[in-house]
């Protein structure tokens, strides 16, 4: 076994232990985590994932057949490749936390439409970034697609009003297909049912097709934004096995710890006014990126700055979360003001 077998059968082996602790003890049926401890968890995973990466920095084997220094490019893709899912599984689970309570879904029933809900994202972002970094490796013209989809999504993340953020059931074309097709139990807490010898199909059955659309949204954006990240200045560097690693290692470390993270988000969820707008900045500068990836000057660019990518989108983060906390206090001490 090589050492680029063992880092990706490491990687496996800690998100496996990792996926069931954070489905295990973080939030029941019945029992949801309290904001301190949930913050404490996603702490936890996000300390657990820089340091695997910073074993991936200083144990990485240079490539002899490419230049450059090949762990340390790796770490760098990782890092940025990891704050920009992080950022969008977020606004991910900004979506859950609306969808359930437009559908008026109880907390004792949030948990298991949470992991399940997770569990469909984690699994179609692995068929989905394979799918496409395949793609774009037999069609080079798929970059600028992808590209073109990101400046698209940004733009439209953008201009979208409060209001159209609101989640509506009976608009989604799944709800509306199931819903047609099964009669609906609205006594059971089961996805299925049987009565009077008919097949039925529960609420909250409905619920999680709700979900599963949504995820594959967030599948379909995460696609174009980590080959983007992966692919950038790294031409002659690293391997189709290695950037097929960093995109699934940073995508699954992402998305790591999202049960404890929801609790996290439903306690300071108004407290991240700015945070969308810093997903769509992110999400225009990658995309115009990929779309002039290949004019000369710009390319040289940036295989001698391979870090711009990772401030820039660290910067954009952190920004977002200052601003939205000042906007937050600010609201706080004027509501504060008016009761006296």
């Amino acid at each position: 076994m090589d050492i680029h077998q063992i880092f990706y059968a490491s990687f496996w082996i800690i998100f496996v232990i990792a996926f069931f602790v954070d489905f295990k003890f973080t939030g029941t049926n019945h029992k949801t985590l309290s904001v301190k401890s949930a913050l404490a968890w996603t702490l936890f995973w996000i300390v657990i994932a820089f340091i695997y990466n910073g074993f991936i920095y200083a144990y990485y084997p240079d490539n002899d057949t490419t230049h450059g220094h090949t762990g340390q490019i790796m770490a760098l893709k990782f890092l940025s490749g990891f704050l920009m899912e992080k950022s969008l599984s977020v606004d991910n689970l900004f979506v859950f936390i609306l969808i359930f309570s437009s559908m008026g879904i109880k907390e004792d029933n949030q948990a298991k439409l949470l992991k399940l809900g997770i569990l469909i994202s984690i699994v179609l972002r692995i068929v989905f970034i394979l799918a496409g970094m395949s793609l774009v490796n037999q069609f080079e013209w798929l970059f600028y697609v992808f590209g073109a989809i990101l400046v698209f999504t940004a733009i439209k993340m953008i201009v979208k009003k409060e209001e159209e953020e609101e989640v509506h059931p009976e608009k989604n074309a799944m709800y509306r297909w199931a819903s047609k097709l099964f009669p609906i139990d609205t006594t059971t807490e089961n996805f299925f049912s049987r009565k009077n010898g008919k097949f039925h199909v529960s609420y909250f059955f409905l619920v999680l097709l709700v979900i599963a659309s949504t995820d594959v949204l967030f599948a379909v954006d995460s696609i174009p934004a980590i080959i983007g990240i992966i692919r950038e200045g790294a031409k002659g560097t690293l391997t189709i096995e290695q950037e097929n690693f960093i995109a699934i290692s940073s995508n699954m470390f992402a998305v790591m710890g999202l049960s404890s993270l929801f609790f996290a988000l439903k306690g300071v969820m108004n407290s991240f006014h700015y945070l969308k707008i810093a997903v769509a900045f992110i999400l225009l500068f990658i995309g115009f990126k990929m779309l002039i990836a290949d004019i000369p000057f710009f390319s040289e660019f940036m295989e001698q700055h391979h870090y711009l990518s990772f401030f820039v989108i660290l910067g954009s983060m952190v920004v977002a979360v200052i601003a939205s906390l000042i906007r937050s206090h600010r609201l706080k001490k004027e509501a504060g003001a008016e009761l006296f």
